[in-house]
């Protein structure tokens, strides 16, 4: 079954370019998948995509009235494809129609195109540092896109002249073959090769953009980075992207945080881990020493008997929560992993001192020893050791 392409876009079978390209506009601000990530709406924002691509161009919709789907590649659909008739052959399902009421029956295209067409989207990285990730940061950007010509107000005539209906399809955008076969007589359309499909042609094109209604221009944007950004995600601002031919609709323009490797910081979603090498004696006896935190030093607490690959958290000390409004709630955490650092060099004295610890513990045979959960460990019971 046909989709209704249409209802995806929720206007009216009579609706003109403008209605469904406002449509569009609506629904892709709406779905778009830096708005809404999920599989369902990132299948709805396709499905709106395809119905903007088949109602604005003049074929596709003309197969679809007639009850087509002109995006429908078996042999049962209305649009090209290995199995199915084609723009090459029989022109699609409204053809195949013409085909059995001859020319006179046709009804021809819908008409030409705008002029007027929508701007493409724009993409600008940015390296940000992992500070700046944290708190949020103001850039000015320079952006190199399509701007509206100041000349000609995108209308891409002279100023003082404007555009005339095209002689060669009589303003219909189209041409029309007719061609008899064994069934009778097949009508097939194809965009106007002097007007490009447009109705019309522009006899003293405007010296600035050429006809194209749009110039290329480097601009300076300033884009509000949102405390909580990570490596990838991307910023949208609306409107800010390339304008349309003839002056269209500009697309957006869509900012992509590139985030440095930080010298101390590994960071996991809005958690933060780094490692802090611990003496064994302190891991013994205990300690208070300075953490590094975003925001400056804190003191950070051992407790006697602390073991190896031992994780201190800090609450809250990690990255700022972003939700998808562009506001922060609350905070990850900051994992610091201690590393306990067993001497591997000992002099006469310390090593003296340390037989005379073994044998208080009872630890100066290494047989005995690797039955207990090590020096300065803590017995299998959970308890410390002695």
């Amino acid at each position: 079954m046909a989709k209704d392409y249409y209802g995806i876009l929720g206007v009216s079978r009579e609706a003109d370019e403008g209605e469904i390209k406002r449509a569009y506009r609506r629904l892709a601000r709406e779905l778009h998948p830096d708005v809404n990530p999920d599989a369902e709406t990132a299948a709805r924002f396709q499905d709106v995509k395809n119905a903007y691509e088949v109602l604005t161009d003049p074929q596709k919709r003309r197969i679809v009235d007639l009850g087509g789907d002109p995006l429908d590649t078996s042999p049962r659909g209305g649009g090209g494809g290995a199995g199915g008739f084609s723009a090459a052959g029989f022109g699609g399902l409204g053809d195949i129609m013409d085909a059995f009421f001859g020319a006179a029956g046709a009804t021809g295209g819908r008409g030409p195109r705008s002029r007027v067409q929508p701007g493409e989207d724009a993409l600008i990285r940015i390296d940000l540092t992992l500070e700046e990730c944290a708190t949020g940061v103001a850039r000015d950007l320079t952006v190199d896109t399509a701007v509206l010509c100041e000349k000609c107000h995108g209308g891409g005539a002279e100023p003082g002249t404007r555009t005339e209906t095209c002689d060669t399809c009589d303003g219909r955008g189209e041409i029309q073959n007719v061609q008899r076969s064994f069934i009778g007589q097949v009508v097939t359309a194809r965009a106007c090769p002097v007007c490009r499909g447009t109705g019309e042609i522009i006899p003293s094109p405007c010296a600035q953009c050429g006809g194209d209604g749009r110039v290329r221009s480097r601009r300076t944007v300033t884009v509000q980075v949102p405390a909580g950004v990570g490596d990838g995600m991307r910023i949208r601002m609306a409107s800010q992207g390339e304008v349309g031919p003839g002056g269209g609709p500009a697309g957006d323009l869509y900012i992509e945080v590139s985030e440095e490797r930080h010298d101390y910081f590994t960071r996991d979603g809005v958690d933060l881990h780094c490692h802090v090498s611990l003496p064994v004696t302190a891991a013994a006896l205990g300690t208070t020493l300075p953490q590094r935190t975003l925001e400056g030093d804190e003191e950070l607490t051992i407790e006697p008997g602390t073991q190896p690959n031992t994780t201190l958290t800090l609450r809250g000390r990690g990255m700022p929560r972003l939700r998808s409004t562009g506001r922060t709630d609350g905070r990850g955490d900051l994992l610091v992993h201690l590393d306990v650092q067993v001497p591997d060099r000992l002099d006469a004295r310390q090593t003296e001192l340390l037989r005379e610890l073994a044998e208080l513990r009872g630890e100066e045979r290494p047989e005995l020893a690797a039955h207990r959960n090590g020096l300065f460990g803590r017995r299998r019971s959970g308890g410390r050791a002695r």
